[in-house]
C-alpha cells in the first residue's frame, strides 16, 4: 500500500473540491440553526456544530495533504466519508433533537473511515503510523460521545458535544506532533479554499436574504454593504497572509512545521470561519429588516462575528512572531465594542460602521505594510536558487 502514502507537493484535487462542496452545504446549513433559533442556545448549538463540523473537515486536510486522495483505494473511501458527511450535514438543523442520532452515527463513520485511510497510508512510514494511532482512542471517543447524545434529553446533549469537542481538540495538544507530515503548498492552498467556501456562504446568505426582503433603496445598501465586508475577509486572508503562511511553513521542518500547521491552521482557523457564519447569519437577520433595530444576538454575529475573524489574526501573529501587531487587533476590539451600539441603531446602521471600520484597517494596512507586502510577493516571485 505504498502508493497510498505519497510525500509530494501538488495542488489540491477536483475529489478534494468536490469533498469540500459537502460543506458548503453544511455551513449554510449552521447559518439555518442561527436563523431558526436566534437566542443563546441557538448561537450555542449552531457553534457546537460548527466545531464538530471543523473536525471533520481538518481531519480529512490532514489526510489528503499526506495520503494520495487520487489511488483508487482513497478514491473510493473518500466517497464513502463524503456520502457520510452530506448524511450529517442533512440532519444538521435538528442534530439536537430528532435528528441527533442520524448525525452521530454518519459522524462516526467520518471518522472510522478517516483513521483507517490513515492507518493504511501510513503502514510504510512507522512514524506516521505511531501518530494516527496515538490520536485514534481520541477521535472515536469524541465521535462516540456525539453519538450518545442523540439518545440523551434536555441540557445533557450539549454538554456532551462539548465534552466530544473538548477530546477532539484538546488531545493533540497532549500526545505531541511527532510523526506526523506537513506539505506547505498543498495545506496552505487547502485551508485557502475552505475559507474562500465561508465567505461564499456569507454570500448566498446576502443574496437570499435579499430575495426574501425584496430590493428596496435600504435592502440594496445593505446588501453592498454586506458584500464590502465579505470582501474585506477576503482581503484580509488572501491579500497577504497565505504568502507569508507558506514562506512559514516551508522555512521550518519536522515537529516545528507540523505543530505550526495545527495551530496555525487547525485551531485558528476555526474562529476565522466561525466569524463569517456569524456574520453571514447576521445578514439574513440585517436585510429582514434594515430599518429595526438588532436583537441581542444577531448584533453579536454582525459585530463580534467580524471581531472573532479579526482576533484570529491577532492570535496566529502571537504565535508566529510573539508580538501583538496594532492594526487588526484595534479593529477586532472596535468591532466588538459596536455589539451593543448595534442593538439600539437601525439594522442599516450597524451595518455601515462595521463596514467603515473594515475600510479603516485596509486603508491603514496598505499604507503602513506597503513595503513589507512588496518585499513579500517578490520573494514568491524570485526564481528557485
Amino acid at each position: 500500500m505504498d502508493e497510498l502514502h505519497a510525500e509530494r507537493e501538488q495542488r489540491v484535487t477536483p475529489l478534494e473540491l468536490f469533498f469540500d462542496l459537502v460543506f458548503v452545504f453544511a455551513f449554510t446549513q449552521v447559518t439555518t440553526v442561527l436563523s431558526d433559533n436566534p437566542t443563546w442556545s441557538g448561537l450555542a448549538h449552531g457553534l457546537l456544530i460548527l466545531g464538530v463540523l471543523w473536525w471533520a473537515w481538518a481531519a480529512y486536510a490532514w489526510l489528503t495533504n499526506t495520503v494520495d486522495p487520487e489511488v483508487g483505494a482513497v478514491w473510493g473511501a473518500m466517497l464513502v466519508a463524503m456520502a457520510a458527511m452530506f448524511g450529517a450535514a442533512l440532519a444538521v438543523p435538528d442534530a439536537f433533537g430528532s435528528h441527533g442520532v442520524v448525525f452521530g452515527v454518519a459522524f462516526l463513520i467520518v471518522n472510522v473511515m478517516h483513521l483507517t485511510l490513515y492507518a493504511l497510508g501510513a503502514r510504510g512510514d512507522p512514524d506516521l503510523l505511531a501518530a494516527v494511532l496515538r490520536v485514534a482512542p481520541s477521535s472515536l471517543a469524541g465521535a462516540v460521545l456525539i453519538l450518545v447524545a442523540g439518545f440523551a434529553d434536555g441540557g445533557l446533549k450539549p454538554l456532551l458535544w462539548l465534552a466530544a469537542l473538548v477530546v477532539g481538540y484538546l488531545m493533540p495538544l497532549l500526545v505531541g506532533m511527532g510523526g506526523w507530515r506537513v506539505q506547505p503548498e498543498h495545506f496552505v492552498e487547502r485551508h485557502g479554499l475552505i475559507v474562500i467556501i465561508a465567505i461564499g456562504e456569507s454570500l448566498v446568505a446576502i443574496g437570499l436574504g435579499e430575495r426574501d426582503s425584496g430590493i428596496g433603496t435600504g435592502v440594496m445598501v445593505a446588501a453592498m454593504l454586506g458584500f464590502a465586508v465579505a470582501t474585506s475577509f477576503w482581503l484580509a486572508y488572501f491579500d497577504f497572509f497565505t504568502i507569508r503562511a507558506r514562506q512559514i511553513l516551508s522555512g521550518r521542518s519536522g515537529v516545528a512545521r507540523t505543530a505550526l500547521a495545527r495551530d496555525v491552521f487547525t485551531y485558528l482557523h476555526l474562529p476565522m470561519v466561525a466569524g463569517i457564519v456569524l456574520f453571514a447569519f447576521a445578514m439574513k437577520k440585517t436585510l429582514a429588516d434594515v430599518g429595526g433595530e438588532l436583537a441581542t444576538i444577531p448584533a453579536l454575529g454582525l459585530c463580534v462575528g467580524p471581531a472573532l475573524y479579526l482576533f484570529a489574526y491577532v492570535a496566529l501573529r502571537l504565535r508566529v512572531s510573539r508580538t501583538l501587531g496594532g492594526g487588526r487587533l484595534v479593529a477586532a476590539v472596535a468591532c466588538a465594542l459596536l455589539w451593543p451600539v448595534a442593538t439600539v441603531v437601525p439594522a442599516l446602521a450597524a451595518l455601515t460602521l462595521v463596514a467603515v471600520v473594515w475600510v479603516g484597517l485596509h486603508a491603514y494596512e496598505i499604507i503602513w505594510w506597503r513595503d513589507a507586502r512588496a518585499q513579500t510577493r517578490a520573494a514568491l516571485r524570485a526564481p528557485a536558487s
